[in-house]
């Protein structure tokens, strides 16, 4: 239950912000919103704001939609034929080619724009968790344990070379397998010199090559807050890098350097919600700054149905001095549509994969 409901409020924040996007620039526009509403099918509750929108909640609250005076698509532009001079004025189709543009691209933009905000958050108010040089458990019958360090241990330098960061630590170690080596610590106050071991495992890459290990973790964090201009920056950057990473890994479901059965749908998404909202405010705010950015890249792809698609037909739009007609609209977008349900459906697929269900079910049967 728990799980659920931190899906649900993650979901309906970044829908929120999405939805939000579409809304505020439609209005600047002139554009007259009808319903703003978290979730699909049938209204749970809702209210009227003084501008005539409804904002509501709904039964099914995998997404949400803003809905245009006139209708939102294109396929359906005729009906708005028969309005009048007044109600035309305030409908989405006869707006500008530059204002329609605009208001699409404003849900996507909202999505990155938050991710941005949230890791300003992060840095800046919040802070980092930045872990220090300090045993935390030491694994049974591990280097570590064989050297008597302790729970506690403040590693003050190793062979002389000063360990600032548990990081620092980490590299050292890593670089040096199978190697005696001098830890200088603090044990509560009193500095001891003990002889270290590390121990060897194969690294994780093509060669095979070993690397270090101790077999300790973190023993104490202290939290780091950036001022405002530095987290400014840093957010800047770790948005762009994500945003990169999401594109990049997106690309590789269709060039076949990402695996389709690493693909994730909202069982998933709900089950690392929950994870998040266990792990503290930190990790939930990189979480929801992340699943921001995925997104606003997911709706940027050009497919009918989604905001990218709406874009490809504005600027086909934009060549040809005159919008598709409405029957070749139609189709794609009915296209579009049936693909993105196959995708949701395919990603559900392999959530219920990874956790046994088709298994236990076909096991059951048989």
């Amino acid at each position: 239950m728990a799980t659920l409901l931190s899906f649900l409020i993650v979901l309906s924040i970044l829908v929120f912000v999405h939805e939000f996007g579409h809304y505020w620039v439609a209005l600047r526009n002139g554009v007259k919103v009808e319903a703003f509403s978290i979730g699909f099918g049938p209204e749970i509750f809702g209210w009227n704001s003084k501008n005539g929108t409804r904002w509501k909640f709904c039964l099914l609250p995998l997404g949400g939609f803003v809905k245009m005076h006139g209708d939102m698509n294109p396929a359906s532009a005729g009906k708005s034929d028969d309005l009048s001079a007044v109600e035309r004025a305030s409908a989405f189709h006869h707006k500008s080619l530059k204002a329609r543009a605009a208001i699409v691209a404003a849900g996507p933009i909202a999505n990155l724009l938050f991710a941005v905000v949230a890791f300003v958050v992060l840095f800046s108010v919040i802070g980092i968790q930045n872990p220090l040089p300090v045993v935390g458990e030491v694994q049974e019958n591990s280097p570590a344990a064989l050297a008597d360090l302790q729970t506690g241990d403040k590693i003050v330098s190793v062979d002389g070379q000063k360990i600032e960061k548990f990081s620092d630590l980490t590299q050292l170690v890593h670089d040096n397998p199978n190697r005696a080596m001098t830890f200088s610590i603090e044990r509560d106050g009193t500095p001891i010199d003990l002889l270290v071991t590390t121990g060897s495992s194969n690294a994780d890459n093509a060669a095979s090559t070993e690397a270090g290990y101790l077999g300790i973790g973190v023993g104490a964090f202290e939290t780091v807050r950036l001022n405002f201009v530095e987290g400014t920056g840093k957010a800047f950057t770790m948005s762009w890098e994500l945003f990169a990473l999401t594109v990049t890994s997106f690309g590789g479901l269709f060039t076949g350097a990402v695996e389709t059965s690493d693909l994730g749908g909202p069982i998933m998404i709900a089950q690392m919600s929950g994870e998040m909202f266990e792990a503290g405010i930190g990790p939930l705010v990189i979480f929801m700054a992340y699943l921001s950015i995925n997104l606003a890249v997911i709706n940027l792809v050009p497919l009918p149905a989604l905001d990218g698609g709406h874009l490809v037909m504005y600027g086909i739009e934009a060549v040809r001095g005159k919008p598709l007609g409405a029957r070749v609209q139609e189709w794609s977008y009915r296209v579009g549509g049936s693909l993105i349900l196959a995708l949701i459906v395919f990603s559900t697929w392999n959530d219920l994969s990874r956790l046994g269900v088709w298994t236990f079910i076909t096991g059951f049967v048989n």
